[in-house]
């Protein structure tokens, strides 16, 4: 099956890699720029080239010129190793809003288009956090919202339901947001 065919997924109809399937990426040395905007808040930005661990197979994958708008969702966790390094890991999600085909000049959906459906996947998010067993919101307290009910330290990870709905495809895209 093709990239382009479209496949099935729970009733609705997705074009692009075929879902239970993944990459591994190799990311080059990049620019993680942060700035800090309030006592637990920073902006972020980060550039870099990605490259697919081995080589894609002859005629699989989305033209060259294609692009894509993401949002990712993710949990940091960063260690001090030393005065100029840190060890870090980041744990997430990642939700397609927009793509721009090859040869193209719109996106897939209109910026108001992108900015509804990430609304509704953040609504779905804080549902899903809400309803996750054994974890209890705290008062904010430092740098840490939520504590594990059982031993008080932090959560680390994404909530299983948030992993579950990371599987279903996204058919509303958007584009460029103020977030």
């Amino acid at each position: 099956m093709s990239f382009d065919a479209f496949k099935e997924f729970e009733g609705k109809r997705y074009t692009g890699m075929k879902i239970g399937r993944g990459h591994h990426w190799r990311y080059d040395e990049g620019d993680w720029t942060e700035t800090k905007v309030t006592p637990d808040k920073w902006e972020i930005r980060f550039n870099v080239n990605k490259r697919r661990r081995g080589k894609a197979p002859e005629g699989t994958g989305a033209p060259v010129g294609t692009e894509y708008h993401w949002y990712i969702l993710a949990d940091q966790t960063a260690r001090k190793i030393d005065a100029n390094t840190y060890w870090t890991e980041m744990v997430g999600l990642k939700y397609k809003l927009a793509h721009k085909r090859a040869g193209k000049d719109t996106w897939s959906a209109s910026d108001a288009a992108q900015k509804r459906h990430l609304i509704a996947l953040l609504k779905e998010m804080i549902a899903q956090l809400e309803a996750e067993p054994g974890v209890v919101a705290q008062p904010r307290s430092g740098a840490s919202a939520t504590r594990a009910a059982s031993n008080g330290a932090p959560s680390r990870r994404p909530p299983r339901a948030a992993a579950t709905a990371a599987k279903r495809p996204r058919t509303a895209r958007t584009r460029h947001l103020a977030a």
